[in-house]
């Protein structure tokens, strides 16, 4: 039975709740809690007489349904989450621009994983250009600019500094300078400095939090940057500089959250530093501990970066990782979005063939033979001769192929492979499907105007709207900031006007 997720910032008494109503609706027989029960209490028998069902046992099988061994573990956990947890994008929400304006320089000019804007940075870096002594206010704006003298000054009233927690965001100095996105070009501001000038001090060089409570956010993660918005999130000015100093003083680079940030971008730089430090084996940091290792071992974080590789056809990522001993048939830490497949499987899947190469070479097991599966690798990597071959033979596969993955367009616009996205449209698959987007809102996004010409070309709706934002394609390619294609869009929209 697949363990729970815990809901963002978890309450103890939220889950004391939900183990009294699994109680009562074992003691009522219904047949799913018993199910439940049998599957993960390590006595099972305790089902037989379900009107003598204690609280404690409910306490137990919900605490293995979320992954933990007892319910002990699962409250040790939540203490961490409430020592821990912070949820700077609502702070950020809240900004007022009559706040004080070191705190409305670190509002606007950190990333919070929520509402990100590159705008808002901006405006943080016209702020300090205007007021450049908000730069000295506190340890924590001192080291967001990455002001030398001022870090220096503050850190010789008071070492303990470096680790004192505050701002906005409640964090630490060392976590406002991997978040800040803050331009200046003053020769005193120089953020590597500042870090080391910190961490000499004395600062964690695991320092972070916990964003909503679940998902653990370190200086490293902040510095290296990237994420799902990945327009409004970019990395650190001085990313590998930064990233390298907390690595040389001891952070872990076994990093869940900076990895997943990361896969973004197909720039291999943060992967190779990190494989350099270690990536892959246990360094003992202390965010696996803290989190009773529910973010991944080192070795299926090494593993997911192969079906990263795969997925994404990333041939370099995919040598990086087998090198650092990745198992070609690893699955990693499963995520969904792999779909259960080995890292040779996805790349098979979506055409991606030098890297289905790479994996089979360093020993990945291909599966049994699939026509249909053959015929979507084909049209994936847009080879019409090898996909006319194949239907040849069997005239039913284009439907069987729309029947089994009808979201393969998305994959292919994902890809950026405008030969696929027409060679797919021309079996039948439609170019409107609808995945977590569709294939227009994603090239729109990714700013790929060739594709977002040929979507249209095929029959794409430019009206079609999320069901996330309720947003347009145009919509997404204005909030990336990608000029050309909104300029496409909108002149998709425009009126005609008759002579």
């Amino acid at each position: 039975m697949p363990a729970l997720c815990l809901p963002d910032n978890p309450d103890l008494d939220h889950l004391k709740g939900q183990a009294r109503t699994l109680q009562r609706r074992v003691r009522a027989g219904e047949p799913d809690a018993v199910a439940t029960l049998r599957a993960l209490h390590p006595r099972p028998d305790v089902a037989d007489d379900p009107a003598r069902f204690r609280l404690a046992d409910a306490q137990l099988t919900l605490a293995r349904q979320y992954g933990f061994s007892s319910w002990a573990a699962l409250r040790r956990h939540l203490a961490v989450v409430k020592e821990y947890s912070r949820s700077p994008q609502r702070v950020a929400e809240a900004l007022d621009p009559g706040a004080d304006p070191a705190d409305r320089l670190l509002r606007l000019g950190c990333l919070v994983y929520g509402g990100d804007d590159l705008a808002r940075h901006a405006l943080a870096s016209t702020l300090l250009a205007d007021r450049p002594e908000l730069a000295a206010t506190n340890v924590w704006t001192a080291a967001a600019v990455g002001d030398v003298p001022a870090t220096r000054g503050l850190l010789g009233t008071d070492t303990g500094l470096c680790n004192q927690r505050g701002g906005p965001f409640d964090w630490e100095p060392l976590l406002y300078l991997a978040y800040s996105r803050i331009e200046s070009n003053s020769p005193d501001h120089d953020p590597p400095a500042v870090a080391r000038l910190l961490l000499d001090a004395g600062a964690d060089p695991h320092a972070g939090y916990l964003w909503e409570g679940n998902y653990p956010f370190t200086a490293l993660t902040g510095a290296l940057g990237g994420g799902e918005d990945k327009g409004n999130q970019p990395p650190h000015r001085h990313a590998l500089a930064v990233a390298r100093i907390l690595l040389d003083a001891g952070a872990d680079p076994n990093d869940s959250q900076a990895l997943y940030n990361r896969q973004f971008d197909a720039d291999p730089g943060h992967l190779r530093l990190l494989i350099e430090f270690g990536l892959g084996t246990d360094r003992g940091g202390p965010w696996h501990t803290r989190l009773n290792s529910g973010h991944g071992t080192p070795a299926q974080l090494l593993e997911d970066q192969l079906s990263v590789a795969a997925s994404s056809n990333r041939p370099e990522w995919a040598r990086l990782a087998l090198a650092a001993g990745a198992d070609p048939d690893g699955r990693g830490t499963s995520h969904p979005i792999h779909q259960g497949l080995t890292p040779y499987e996805s790349a098979v899947r979506r055409g991606n063939r030098e890297v289905a190469a790479i994996l089979l070479a360093a020993g990945a097991t291909p599966p049994p033979p699939d026509p249909v599966e053959e015929l979507l690798a084909a049209c994936m990597a847009g080879d019409r001769v090898s996909a006319d071959g194949l239907l040849a033979a069997r005239p039913t596969l284009a439907a069987e192929a729309v029947a089994r993955r009808p979201e393969a367009i998305l994959q292919a616009t994902e890809l950026r492979r405008p030969d696929a996205v027409r060679l797919l449209a021309a079996l039948g698959f439609d170019v409107n499907v609808w995945g977590p987007l569709n294939p227009l809102h994603q090239a729109a996004y990714d700013g790929d105007v060739t594709l977002v010409e040929t979507l249209l070309e095929l029959g794409a709706d430019p009206t079609n709207r999320d069901l996330q934002f309720d947003a347009t394609p145009l919509g997404w390619a204005e909030h990336a900031r990608q000029d050309a294609v909104v300029e496409l869009l909108r002149s998709r929209s425009r009126p005609t006007v008759r002579p």
